[in-house]
C-alpha cells in the first residue's frame, strides 16, 4: 500500500526532519492507520512529481530551492530564485539525477511564478485546485523522504487576499528556505506554492494560490524562451523588431492614450515592450497623481490594492541603469521612468516597470533661472520656449531616464490628472490600466 516507505510520519515542523526515524509507538502507529484510512489517496504518489531546482548564472550557482511539475513537462517555480539564471537544473525527489530545464513557457512577475519546460524528463502532474479554497481549510505539505519516513506538515489557512501586494494565502504551517516552493495540499489538490516572507516587519508563512497556476498555465506558449530572457536584457533580433513597433496604446478606465518609444533608450523601450508581451500592466492602477506635474503607473503592488493599502513600492525585481539622453528633456506629454530618491541610489537606477507621463504646467523664465540655480542644468532657448508656451517638467530634467511620448489621448491623461487624490496622491477613484496593446 505504501510502495516502498513502511509508513507515513506526521511531524509539525517543529520537529527535526532530519533526524533518524524512530520506531513508532503503538498510539503513534494507530494515529497514522487512523489518518491513512481516511484519506482517500496517498502522497506519496506526489514525490515523483517535487524537484529540487537549482538556478546558475553560467558556472556560477545562484539559488536552491523547490518546484514541481503541473504538466507532464512542465514545471511550476517562483520567479524569485531564477530571476539573474541563465541555467537551470532539477533533480527529482525520488531520485540523484539532474536535469537541465529548457527554458521559461509562461511568466507572471507580479505574482512571483513562472512556468519552465525539461524535454529530459517526463512526470505526472500534481492536481490543482482551480477556486479559492475557504478560509480553516486544513493544508498540508510534505519534506523529501528521509529514508522510509515521508514527513507532512500540518497547518491551516488563516486568510486569503492581498497580502504584501500580491494575492496569497497566509497559513499556519512553517516554512523554512529548503521548502520555499513547495506545493501545498489540501486533501488531494494542490492549492498553492508555499514559502515564507517579511512583510511589515513580520515574518509571514503565505502560498501563492494554484488559481493563479491554473491561468498562468492556459497562457503557456509551445516554444520556451532562453531563461536569460528573464532579466531586463532582449536579444538583438527582438530589439530590431522593437524599433519597428509603431506605437502601444494604453487603454486606461477613462480612455485611451496612444504612445511611442524612443530608439535613443533601447534597453527601456525593450524593456517596456517585453513587460506589455507578458501582460504585466494588466489592471494595474494608475497610483499617483499630482496636478500640474504628472501621472504614475506601474506598481506591481497595485492589481490587487485595497481602498487603504500603500502602495507605487514594489517593481518587477530588478531596476534599470539611468540612461539620459542629451536633447530630451521634460516636456509636456513625454514618458519617463521613476526612481528611488539620489540618497541611498547614487547611480540613479530606474524602477523596472513603473512610468510616469508629464502633464506639466507652463514656466516663466525667472522660474527657469531659479531651477538652472538649483539644479545647474541649463536650459537651451528652444527648452525655454516649450516650457513658457506648452509646459512640462523642467525641475527634473537631467536626473530621470525619458524613453518615449504621447502621440494621442493627452485629453485623457489631462482629465485624469485632474481627479480628487488623497494625502499620498493617490486617486480617490481607482482608476487602472485596462490592458497596453502593441500597434504594429
Amino acid at each position: 500500500m505504501l510502495k516502498k516507505y513502511s509508513f507515513i510520519l506526521l511531524v509539525s515542523l517543529l520537529a527535526s526532519c532530519s533526524s533518524s526515524p524512530k520506531k513508532p509507538t503503538e498510539q503513534a502507529a494507530k494515529e497514522t492507520t487512523e489518518t491513512q484510512a481516511k484519506t482517500p489517496f496517498n502522497y506519496l504518489d506526489y514525490v515523483p512529481a517535487i524537484v529540487k531546482l537549482e538556478s546558475f548564472d553560467h558556472a556560477r550557482f545562484l539559488e536552491s530551492e523547490t518546484a514541481f511539475f503541473v504538466d507532464s513537462n512542465l514545471i511550476v517555480s517562483r520567479l524569485s530564485p531564477l530571476i539573474e539564471a541563465n541555467t537551470a537544473l532539477i533533480s527529482p525527489w525520488n531520485q540523484d539525477k539532474k536535469y537541465e530545464i529548457d527554458g521559461f513557457v509562461a511568466i507572471d512577475r507580479i505574482n512571483d511564478l513562472v512556468i519552465l519546460k525539461t524535454s529530459a524528463i517526463s512526470r505526472p502532474a500534481i492536481p490543482l485546485a482551480a477556486q479559492v479554497i475557504p478560509i480553516d481549510q486544513k493544508t498540508i505539505y510534505l519534506t523529501r523522504p528521509q529514508g522510509n519516513t515521508l514527513p507532512l506538515h500540518k497547518g491551516s489557512v488563516k486568510k486569503h487576499g492581498n497580502i504584501g501586494g500580491a494575492m496569497r494565502y497566509q497559513l499556519t504551517n512553517q516554512f523554512r528556505s529548503k521548502s520555499y516552493g513547495t506545493p501545498v495540499f489540501s486533501g488531494e489538490k494542490c492549492i498553492g506554492l508555499g514559502y515564507a516572507d517579511v512583510i511589515e516587519y513580520e515574518n509571514q508563512n503565505l502560498a501563492i494560490p494554484s488559481n493563479l497556476i491554473v491561468d498562468l498555465l492556459r497562457k503557456a506558449s509551445t516554444n520556451p524562451q532562453p531563461l536569460d530572457q528573464l532579466k531586463s536584457s532582449t536579444d538583438k533580433a527582438t530589439s530590431e523588431a522593437n524599433k519597428r513597433i509603431k506605437g502601444l496604446l494604453i487603454e486606461t478606465d477613462l480612455g485611451n492614450i496612444k504612445i511611442r518609444l524612443y530608439n535613443q533608450t533601447p534597453e527601456y523601450r525593450d524593456n517596456f515592450i517585453a513587460l506589455v508581451n507578458e501582460n504585466y500592466y494588466d489592471s494595474l492602477l494608475i497610483h499617483r497623481v499630482i496636478k500640474g506635474f504628472c501621472i504614475q503607473s506601474g506598481a506591481a503592488d497595485t492589481r490587487y490594492a485595497g481602498k487603504n493599502d500603500v502602495v507605487g513600492w514594489k517593481g518587477p525585481g530588478y531596476t534599470l541603469p539611468a540612461h539620459i539622453v542629451p536633447g530630451l528633456y521634460h516636456k509636456r506629454g513625454v514618458i519617463g521612468s521613476p526612481r528611488k530618491p539620489d540618497r541611498g541610489n547614487s547611480k540613479r537606477r530606474s524602477d523596472g516597470s513603473q512610468f510616469y507621463i508629464v502633464t506639466g504646467r507652463t514656466y516663466s523664465d525667472s522660474e527657469l533661472d531659479d531651477i538652472t540655480k538649483e539644479t545647474g542644468y541649463q536650459f537651451t532657448a528652444e527648452q525655454r520656449r516649450v516650457y513658457k508656451t506648452v509646459g512640462g517638467a523642467p525641475h527634473i530634467d537631467g536626473t530621470y531616464t525619458i524613453f518615449g511620448e504621447v502621440s494621442q489621448g493627452m485629453d485623457i491623461a489631462d482629465k485624469i490628472n485632474a481627479l480628487p487624490v488623497d494625502s499620498d496622491y493617490r486617486p480617490r477613484k481607482d482608476i487602472r490600466i485596462r490592458r497596453i496593446r502593441i500597434l504594429k
